[in-house]
């Protein structure tokens, strides 16, 4: 079920960067926009067969995703600029939060686990890149070669950061030299990092959070700390380490600063995203 489930979602967040897709969907909702609400009712759907065959069915968690994928649809439908900030946010926090997750059984988790964030960054692409088509998303591949230098810069510049000052909080453990880096499994690893943590993260956080700032309020030193801080914010429940985990937040507001300035210099998604996914590979390569 889960690599069904991997590959379903990789094939609509990956297809969606196809221009001609992207122009045919967003063609077909200016025609029928009530269409739009097919997509929830087709990922709740989803979601109900997942559980049932997976023996983790609970009539109440589905009323749940039901009310996380409509609400969001409805307040995108109704094409308000600060109704479109709730249905982001709306889309995130169940997620951040695992909502609902006491009312399945342990087996379930992890199917649940994948189901939810796929079928969030699906809904997320449906109402905003192609219903909505919000200006800034920068949802298409690499355009011009600056694309590829920001990451790299982006890297150089941030990485002694997050490395001096991870080791001085005792987030990470010590460096453990270049022994362990080989090309292949470092590529393997960050292209795995990118389609599975990357690119999701980048979706919501650049492409939305940020994008959605920056067209109120411009793109402002102001505004890519904003961005960043929530970012930063959004890793105080994560492991390792105690809860609320106040280092992890520090180290991603900085990594979010660097990550968001490449993405507001450059014209794809796919540059934040690399370095990203350097960043994250960097620290699991050369760190303990």
């Amino acid at each position: 079920m889960n690599a069904f489930l991997i590959a379903l979602f990789l094939g609509i967040a990956l297809g969606s960067f196809s221009a001609a897709v992207q122009a045919r969907l967003r063609g077909f909702f200016r025609r029928r926009p009530a269409a739009v609400f097919a997509a929830p009712a087709a990922l709740t759907a989803l979601f109900a067969f997942v559980l049932g065959a997976s023996g983790g069915w609970s009539a109440v968690f589905v009323s749940l995703v039901a009310a996380y994928a409509f609400l969001p649809t409805a307040l995108v439908y109704a094409r308000r600029p600060w109704l479109d900030f709730a249905a982001i946010l709306l889309l995130w926090l169940p997620i951040e939060f695992a909502a609902g997750k006491q009312l399945l059984p342990r087996a379930a988790w992890s199917v649940a686990n994948l189901t939810a964030r796929g079928t969030a960054v699906t809904l997320a692409l449906v109402l905003f890149l192609f219903f909505r088509d919000l200006p800034g998303m920068k949802y298409n591949l690499p355009r011009k070669w600056t694309d590829l230098l920001y990451p790299a810069v982006g890297f150089v510049a941030v990485t002694p950061v997050l490395a001096a000052l991870g080791l001085r909080l005792g987030y990470m453990g010590p460096y453990l030299g270049l022994g362990r880096f080989h090309p292949g499994a470092f590529g393997l690893l960050w292209l795995k990092t990118a389609l599975g943590v990357a690119i999701p993260e980048e979706l919501l956080f650049r492409a939305l959070i940020q994008n959605w700032l920056m067209q109120r309020f411009g793109d402002t030193v102001r505004t890519l700390a904003a961005a960043a801080l929530i970012f930063g914010a959004s890793h105080l429940d994560n492991p390792p380490g105690p809860l609320p985990n106040w280092r992890y937040m520090i180290l991603a507001t900085i990594a979010g600063l660097a990550l968001g300035k490449v993405f507001s210099k450059s014209s794809s998604i796919w540059s934040s995203a690399g370095l990203h996914a350097l960043v994250n590979c960097a620290r699991h390569t050369f760190f303990g």
